[in-house]
């Protein structure tokens, strides 16, 4: 803890609704509240009580519920993406947006000192005219994604293109989309909320904010950070990656994972917003019958079913039951990554999961990317990091069981140099970031450097 006094900081937090992004911004409030800030949290009221179990400290993190507008098109009490499919975001987003009025009238009552937002790209313009606020932009994805023209400030990009080929002075040659990848940045100019594409979106709150944090740490990212930082001449300051600790109660799923030997078992989860379809489904729990390894798979039922059960390829669940279990529901995945019987973790490659992979486990890790941001960070691991190993896909972004296959054998096999080289390098990364006092010097210095904007405010 620092040393050092000085006056307590009052936050609001005000992330998108997703849980990618409320979650992040929980587990930051905690570390700025342990060390006696305070925080009001806005939140939709749906997801009060997940984040109330998360709020480690009640007597400063105060959870401020919102009511999220109905939009025509929305379903009725949708409040947070879990609650509708990714083509109905956009409306979300518009919901979001109509919370202007509120978030203005609970601004100017409390007069903060710091706003930390994402998506909300208004906050800073609205902020400017309370007068008095310094607004954050607090990325949780890898800074990586923000390839920005020397010319023109953009979020990623202008055209696909031109992702595919870094602008000058992107300062990685690995970390980038391939050819083949383009032409899943169409999203980016789609209309994501009334009158705004997803890329405008995120223009505008990163060029108009007063500073930008990321959920990183300078010894892995930083040459990306001060890129950023360059460009659009602003600061970008570090919180570190910002884990919780793992609860150390046994889960139910403890006693499954004891009947397999120390380091045999593959975990493989994807977040609650991949899916997958029915034949990419099949093609993943058949690549992991193929690797004969005891596996535990978490996934959503793909698109067009209503079970995982209903998808399984015929034959597949009465071949496995003694080794696969296949599940549609939370778990504790901290928890089980820490588990013994955990050997190798095929991972999504959301940012959250990059982390607790890096920091909480010594598995071999195994990158199975889908969205853009997810595989921006698979190249980080696997290109700049060399912590793991990208499943190989064809032109049309689809993996086959074969390849999947491959790639676990290939981190998971004692004789292979590339999984030697990754366990090597893991185990280096894990050192470092779990390291006395790493984390927490990352939240001092946060901290420090904020009283330090306020006071060039003043």
């Amino acid at each position: 803890m620092a040393e050092f006094i000085e006056s307590k900081l009052e936050i609001v937090m005000f992330p998108w609704l997703a849980f990618g992004h409320l979650i992040p911004f929980m587990n930051l409030s905690n570390e700025i509240a342990k060390r006696g800030h305070k925080i009001s949290f806005l939140l939709p009221k749906n997801a009060e009580i997940r984040l109330q179990k998360l709020n480690l400290y009640p007597n400063l993190i105060t959870l401020h519920k919102l009511t999220i507008p109905h939009v025509d098109g929305l379903p009725y009490g949708a409040e947070t993406t879990a609650d509708v499919p990714g083509s109905l975001e956009t409306l979300l987003a518009t919901a979001f947006d109509e919370l202007y009025d509120e978030i203005k009238s609970f601004l100017q009552n409390l007069k903060p000192h710091f706003i930390f937002f994402d998506f909300a790209y208004w906050i800073p313009d609205l902020a400017k005219e309370i007068g008095g606020i310094k607004t954050l932009s607090y990325l949780v994805v890898s800074p990586a994604i923000m390839s920005i023209s020397p010319d023109k400030a953009t979020f990623m990009t202008s055209t696909s293109a031109e992702l595919v080929k870094p602008p000058p002075g992107y300062p990685s040659t690995t970390v980038v989309l391939r050819e083949s990848e383009a032409k899943l940045l169409s999203f980016l100019f789609h209309e994501f909320g009334k009158g705004v594409t997803f890329q405008e979106r995120m223009n505008k709150g990163f060029t108009q904010c007063d500073v930008i944090a990321v959920k990183t740490c300078r010894e892995s990212e930083g040459i990306f950070c001060d890129y950023v930082a360059t460009l659009l001449e602003k600061p970008v300051l570090y919180t570190g990656p910002v884990i919780p600790e793992p609860k150390k109660e046994q889960h139910e799923l403890s006693n499954w994972l004891e009947k397999f030997e120390p380091g045999s078992v593959v975990f493989c989860v994807f977040g609650s917003q991949m899916i997958l379809e029915k034949k990419q489904f099949q093609q993943l729990v058949l690549g992991f019958e193929l690797t004969e390894l005891p596996f535990l798979l978490v996934v959503k039922p793909p698109e067009g079913t209503n079970s995982v059960e209903e998808a399984f390829p015929e034959g597949f669940k009465e071949r496995v039951q003694e080794k696969g279990l296949i599940l549609d529901c939370w778990v504790p995945q901290l928890e089980i990554l820490s588990h013994k019987s955990v050997g190798c973790f095929v991972t999504h490659c959301g940012y959250g999961s990059m982390w607790e992979s890096l920091v909480l486990c010594d598995c071999q890790l195994v990158l199975l990317p889908r969205p853009i941001d997810h595989i921006l960070t698979a190249r980080l691991m696997e290109q700049q990091l060399k912590v793991g190993v990208e499943v190989e896909k064809d032109e049309n972004d689809l993996f086959t069981k074969e390849n999947l296959c491959k790639a676990v054998k290939c981190v998971m096999d004692k004789d292979s140099q590339i999984g030697c080289l990754v366990k090597e390098n893991h185990k280096k990364w894990k050192e470092l970031l779990s390291s006395p006092g790493f984390m927490s010097n990352y939240i001092d210095n946060f901290i420090k450097e904020l009283h330090g904007l306020l006071v060039e405010k003043i």
